[in-house]
């Protein structure tokens, strides 16, 4: 089983939204990304989706999104982003996921020896910047949030099995430094944590290492829409 990942694929069908506007990168970029996932990703494999996954409002406008990728190989396990406004009650939306689709809130999914857990995360600031009440308020809850994935992937881990945790916002800032975040996912001694959230940077990581968990930025047009292969078990 190999696991690749690709975030930020901001979809569109029934909420026309070109993202060819953002720069020559996005030209073409969802042919680019499915050919790509025909020719690599079988039936047997994960594909890691970390946000921002369709620009529908509502859940029924979202369901011809799901539909573009639904007949393409590989078991698909998302994450909501911040732009992912669809998003809804985890019950609803897992009762109207094509059976190919599975979705993580508040817990954990196991595929043979990989645990996958994940939350959306939220900006973390640098040089101690203060946030405004509502932000501090999204960031405490994201910690909660995260700590929960985590708790729930680890009553699944057994001796041998491999934790991958996707979070939306990268779970620390442009330095690196430790967050509420990054110490959760060392508490839990995370294998490999997988995000998106960035556009438009250049010369940028989209992969380090921290204190012995990998760190793998997803977002298609940083990876130049590619999948980014992730393991193989």
């Amino acid at each position: 089983m190999k696991v690749f990942a690709i975030s930020d694929l901001h979809l569109s069908v029934n909420n026309p939204k070109p993202m060819d506007i953002f720069g020559p990168v996005w030209d073409g970029y969802l042919d680019k990304i499915f050919s790509e996932w025909k020719e690599k990703v079988s039936e047997n494999d994960l594909v890691l989706l970390a946000g921002d996954f369709s620009w529908a409002m509502k859940l029924e406008e979202a369901i011809a999104d799901f539909n573009l990728l639904k007949d393409l190989p590989g078991k698909k396990v998302l994450i909501r982003g911040n732009h992912d406004y669809w998003w809804n009650a985890i019950s609803t939306l897992r009762k109207n996921l094509p059976p190919s689709f599975y979705a993580i809130q508040n817990d954990a999914i196991k595929f043979g020896n990989i645990v996958l857990c994940g939350t959306r995360g939220w900006q973390v600031l640098e040089n101690n910047m203060e946030r405004t009440p509502e932000d501090e308020k999204i960031f405490k809850r994201e910690i909660i949030r995260l700590e929960m994935t985590l708790q729930a992937a680890q009553k699944m881990r057994n001796e041998n099995d491999k934790v991958f945790c996707m979070m939306h916002y990268p779970p620390m800032n442009a330095l690196k430094e430790d967050s509420p975040f990054s110490l959760l996912l060392e508490k839990y001694k995370v294998d490999k944590v997988i995000y998106g959230h960035l556009h438009g940077l250049k010369n940028v990581e989209t992969y380090f290492i921290k204190n012995g968990i990998e760190y793998y930025l997803t977002s298609c047009d940083i990876v130049n829409n590619s999948l980014v292969f992730i393991d193989e078990v």
